[in-house]
């Protein structure tokens, strides 16, 4: 009998929601027919979805070390006290998620992931009334975890690699429950695509190194200094700018155009972003949890720039450490840094390697298979 998989999200940030959406693709491969996958927001009181999309994106944007002071402060080192502290947040978001309960009721699942913490804190406190018992799997969305994803009632944690795991382990976790499978990422990147294709696919120049910058999440005055200095440039090269929702940085590159050996070409929002990655040699961007490990990914090396602070620093310093990245505190040296990358063809290979070695192309299959070989081994005889 085919199982029947419930994903939560939370639409607080793309990351959380691209890993759902790759892992009910991943199901969907492996012959699972019934995949539900959903906003956790969608069940939440107009009040909470409000205030939680209100505050998260102000506090980001406009006060981020008021936001990596409340980050920092939460997090917490031992694992007993964060199940403790997040069944105590479970029981306060109870009364605006309650509607979760009824979701369940109503899909009957044989398991529930969850790539946000929210919906994962409402579980623990019904696993732990004995009101739950449907086996309930957390997706660990940044390199770093934040306490407040570890909760009462997990039948297992999929960690993005074993700096995760240590931290984990280093907090007193049931090694029996930690499982290093990478951060769910779209099944294409585990796809070959070489670069030559993909740049006569996109229509891009071949014969010239070509730099991508998303900008989706970045002061719109700092990418606009980073593309005038590289304009500047005697170096032959291609510059690539991708907009995305960003609509104040689309208006404020609206005077940049091709200069006298740098070409800049310039996107907004697109579909094709695995296929510009693997088409570029240098890829500049920020440091979500779900684009830096597309980028790790497909095997391309980075420049990371203007970390949120919090998870972001933490994501950046994992792909700095491994020697995949650089990671810049001041997006102005941006451009000088990929002009020093962009001539070191040898420097650039090694971060290639260095990439891929620690990049999961897999993870979204190896998840699901590991979720299905869980519940078919407690149901013998079913598939």
């Amino acid at each position: 009998m085919s199982k029947r998989i419930l994903i939560l999200h939370a639409s607080l940030g793309s990351g959380h929601v691209s890993a759902a959406h790759a892992l009910g693709d991943a199901f969907t491969r492996l012959g699972v027919t019934d995949v539900i996958i959903e906003d956790t927001l969608d069940y939440a009181s107009s009040l909470l979805r409000s205030t939680f999309n209100t505050a998260y994106q102000k506090m980001c944007e406009r006060a981020p070390f008021l936001w990596k002071s409340l980050f920092d402060t939460t997090d917490t080192d031992d694992a007993e006290e964060s199940i403790r502290d997040n069944l105590r947040l479970g029981r306060l978001g109870y009364p605006f998620l309650r509607q979760l309960k009824k979701l369940v009721e109503k899909t009957n699942p044989d398991a529930i992931i969850c790539t946000m913490p929210f919906p994962a804190m409402v579980f623990g406190r019904l696993k732990k009334q004995g009101k739950l018992s449907v086996p309930l799997y957390v997706v660990i969305t940044d390199f770093v975890a934040h306490s407040t994803w570890f909760n009462y009632g997990v039948n297992g944690y999929f960690l993005p690699g074993e700096v995760t795991q240590f931290q984990f382990l280093a907090r007193g976790h049931d090694p029996q429950l930690l499982r290093v499978t990478g951060i769910p990422v779209k099944l294409e990147i585990a796809e070959p695509k070489p670069m030559v294709d993909m740049r006569a696919k996109l229509k891009l120049p071949v014969h010239k190194p070509l730099l991508t910058v998303f900008g989706g999440g970045l002061v719109p005055a700092r990418v606009h200094t980073m593309l005038a200095m590289l304009q500047e440039s005697t170096a032959m090269a291609t510059v690539v700018v991708v907009a995305g929702r960003n609509n104040k940085l689309t208006a404020a590159l609206g005077d940049l155009s091709v200069g006298p050996n740098m070409e800049l070409i310039k996107f907004e929002r697109i579909d094709f972003v695995d296929d510009l990655v693997a088409a570029s040699d240098l890829v500049i961007t920020k440091a979500g949890g779900l684009i830096t490990s597309e980028v790790l990914a497909r095997g391309t090396p980075m420049i990371i720039i203007d970390p949120i602070p919090g998870q972001e620093e933490w994501n950046a310093d994992v792909v700095a450490g491994c020697g995949a990245g650089v990671q810049l505190r001041m997006p102005e040296m941006a451009a000088q840094t990929a002009l020093q990358l962009l001539a070191d063809p040898d420097r650039l290979a090694d971060m290639r390697r260095r990439s891929q070695r620690v990049g999961r192309p897999r993870a979204a299959l190896d998840v699901a298979q590991q979720v299905l070989t869980e519940l078919n081994a407690k149901t013998p005889g079913q598939s």
